[in-house]
């Protein structure tokens, strides 16, 4: 029994389907994300508690679709799952919130450091927070994933933030450092 053969008599030829690539994912840009209102550039939190505490009272400041203590306790519950610190520094808090459109950031930097349970033991001198939508939290895993490739990707990254004074510079750090990495 070989292949079974046209009505012309020659073989078939048959060729392996082939798989069309998925639609690129739009890469998303920490800088795109990042509003002046929402950077901290001197975090007064001596843990990661009040650093939790202080973002969402910013958050709730910036706009009332954000509830303070909502937020906190949502920060809260998730870091009880394991620590957000990724190492080196930096620490990636992230939460959902019922209703949003879309991901928001909050950039806040600690000069002395935070203690955050990171899995290298050293303080967290900068948190990239991500607040998404409950009901659509895919957007989440690509904000994270962009700021995740920013951190590997810029190793002056947090030396730079540590030395700027004002939200703006902070941005301006975020952009500059974002748009050198392919």
């Amino acid at each position: 029994m070989g292949r079974p053969l046209p009505p012309e008599g020659r073989a078939l030829r048959t060729r392996p389907a082939r798989m069309r690539d998925p639609a690129p994912t739009p890469r998303v840009k920490i800088h795109e994300l990042l509003r002046e209102p929402l950077i901290l550039p001197d975090l007064p939190a001596d843990d990661g508690e009040t650093a939790l505490k202080e973002m969402s009272r910013l958050l709730a400041g910036y706009d009332k679709a954000f509830a303070e203590k909502r937020i906190y306790e949502n920060l809260l519950q998730r870091e009880s799952l394991g620590s957000t610190a990724i190492g080196e520094g930096f620490a990636l808090p992230h939460g959902r919130v019922s209703g949003l459109d879309e991901p928001v950031v909050v950039l806040a930097v600690s000069k002395k450091g935070v203690p955050f349970k990171a899995v290298d033991g050293k303080l967290v001198r900068a948190f990239f927070l991500v607040v998404s939508s409950a009901e659509n939290p895919g957007p989440n895993l690509l904000v994270l994933a962009a700021a995740a490739r920013l951190i590997r990707g810029s190793r002056s990254l947090l030396n730079k933030m540590l030395k700027a004074r004002t939200a703006r510079a902070l941005l301006d750090i975020v952009r500059e450092e974002e748009e050198k990495i392919p």
